[in-house]
């Protein structure tokens, strides 16, 4: 963490930081000695982030465009439905880089048009960039980051903010805890 970051969570090796306004920072490790970690990040492991969390998201879909493209379709609970905020989904065109150590996934909403089968009331979340870094430490451990920068114009009140780490929270905790327990 940087002393232009501001903690918002940290507990169980997963840190969530504000970095400015409308940009965060998560942070993790994964690691099995069983496993070759560099093997199994990919789209799959995507969808598996997806599929763990039912409670978070309603509806996932990743259309895979080639080894190294996706267009990634997610419908978020209605979680702030008795405050009148919208229900979002994220539209958006993924492209995986791999270099020497490392394998990053790079993320940018689509916005010019609104995906099949979403609500009619359902908002786009303004997810300016989302890049996942992973930072193969050993064949068996990653380092990985999130980033993630929003729309400027749209307004994260600081409640919203720690709901919202809670919930990344619980989503990379069991995916962490999935890989972690992977036994071959």
């Amino acid at each position: 963490m940087t002393s232009d970051e501001t903690r918002i969570l940290c507990k169980d090796g997963l840190q969530i930081t504000k970095c400015a306004t409308n940009k965060y920072k998560l942070r993790f490790h994964l690691e099995n000695n069983i496993i070759y970690i560099e093997k199994i990040i990919d789209f799959p492991l995507i969808k598996l982030v997806y599929d763990l969390n039912p409670d978070v998201y309603e509806q996932t879909n990743i259309d895979k465009i080639s080894d190294t493209e996706a267009r990634v379709t997610l419908l978020l609970k209605h979680f702030f439905e008795d405050l009148g905020m919208p229900q979002r989904y994220s539209y958006v065109h993924m492209t995986k880089h791999v270099e020497r150590n490392n394998i990053t996934f790079v993320t940018k909403s689509i916005t010019n048009e609104k995906p099949p089968g979403m609500p009619i009331d359902s908002e786009l979340m303004p997810i300016q960039d989302l890049v996942a870094s992973f930072d193969i430490v050993t064949p068996h451990m990653s380092s990985v980051t999130f980033d993630i920068l929003f729309d400027k114009r749209f307004n994260i009140p600081v409640f919203v903010e720690k709901i919202i780490a809670q919930i990344l929270f619980k989503v990379f905790t069991r995916v962490k805890q999935f890989i972690e327990n992977i036994a071959i």
